[in-house]
């Protein structure tokens, strides 16, 4: 499964993202992170950062990206957005077909 999480801001706040993204602990040896990936749009900038671990590590997973997310608390414009993306077995097994 992974956590994504979507993070968006005003270019007037990238040095300040950028500070703030430097000074992050980096992710529990159970999960592991791609990214961010980050791109420009006409609202600002758009990043995304992808998470991948064990289902039985959700609950904490969840909490470390959401921990994550607020260490960005305060930055002019900032939002952010978590999703949780399973695989096609784990959603199968989730409906009983596996």
């Amino acid at each position: 499964m992974v956590i994504i999480s979507a993070l968006c801001f005003p270019q007037e706040s990238a040095n300040k993202v950028g500070k703030r993204f430097l000074e992050i602990a980096p992710p529990p040896d159970y999960m592991s992170m791609k990214g961010p990936y980050i791109k420009g749009t006409e609202q600002g900038i758009r990043a995304i950062e992808i998470f991948e671990l064990d289902e039985t590590k959700l609950a904490v997973g969840l909490d470390y990206v959401t921990q994550r997310s607020v260490s960005y608390f305060g930055i002019p414009g900032f939002t952010y957005e978590t999703n949780v993306y399973f695989e096609a077995q784990e959603s199968l097994k989730l409906i009983g077909l596996a």
